[in-house]
């Protein structure tokens, strides 16, 4: 996952997060990394509109956006 994040603050391209809140709540999520350590991600929360901080334990799962080919 480290490397995953590292390109997405580098290049600034968004990720796609399946997230679980403390209180069960599973949302997908949209977000621009801005920084992260071994505990949290802080990014741009597409969703909210505004920066968020995420707990990286409660990430069931995280990737680029596929783009789909139209035509």
């Amino acid at each position: 996952m480290n490397g995953l994040l590292l390109n997405a603050k580098k290049y600034g391209f968004a990720l796609k997060m399946i997230y679980m809140t403390d209180q069960g709540v599973i949302t997908e999520r949209l977000i621009t990394v801005k920084d992260f350590n071994d505990k949290y991600i802080r990014a741009y929360c597409h969703f909210r509109k505004t920066f968020r901080t995420f707990k990286r334990s409660n990430i069931l799962s995280i990737g680029p956006i596929k783009k789909r080919k139209i035509g």
